[in-house]
C-alpha cells in the first residue's frame, strides 16, 4: 500500500470488499494517533454495509480540540481491507466525508491487528500477514 502526503498528511487508498461488493476509498487517512478504525456512512452503504442500531453501539468519536461526534461502532464480517480478510474487526460508521474530506481513517487498532508495518522512506506499508498493495 503506497502513501502519500497531501497537505503533510499520509493518505492511503483502501478496496473494501464485502459480500462480492466493492468500494474504493482513495482518500484514507492512515492515522496513528486514532483508536479506531472509521469508514464514511455513505460510502459503505454502497456496498451493503449499513449501521446496525440493534447490534452495533454509539460511541463519541473525539478529534483534536475534545469535540465529540457520534459513530456507531459495530462488527462487520467477511469484510476485506485491500488483500487481508477481517472476520471479527470492529468499525466505526460516521459521517466524516462532508466534514472532514477523508473516505476512512485506520486506526491504530487495525494496524496492530494486521501487524502493519510502515516505511516513510519508499512511503509504503505492508502486513506480514497478507500482502498490502
Amino acid at each position: 500500500m503506497k502513501i502519500n502526503l497531501h497537505n503533510g498528511l499520509p493518505i492511503v487508498s483502501l478496496t473494501l470488499r464485502h459480500h462480492n461488493q466493492t468500494a474504493l476509498l482513495p482518500n484514507v487517512l492512515f492515522d496513528t494517533g486514532c483508536a479506531a478504525t472509521v469508514f464514511d456512512t455513505d460510502l459503505l452503504a454502497q456496498i451493503g454495509i449499513h449501521i446496525d442500531f440493534i447490534n452495533g453501539r454509539a460511541k463519541g468519536m473525539y478529534g483534536v480540540g475534545g469535540t465529540s461526534e457520534i459513530c456507531y461502532e459495530q462488527v462487520i464480517p467477511h469484510l476485506k481491507l485491500g488483500h487481508i480478510q477481517l472476520d471479527t474487526f470492529p468499525i466505526q460508521l460516521s459521517s466524516i466525508q462532508e466534514p472532514y474530506g477523508f473516505d476512512g481513517i485506520l486506526g491504530i487498532d487495525f494496524m496492530l491487528k494486521t501487524k502493519l508495518i510502515v516505511d516513510f522512506d519508499l512511503m509504503n506499508i505492508h502486513s506480514p500477514l497478507s500482502p498490502l498493495k
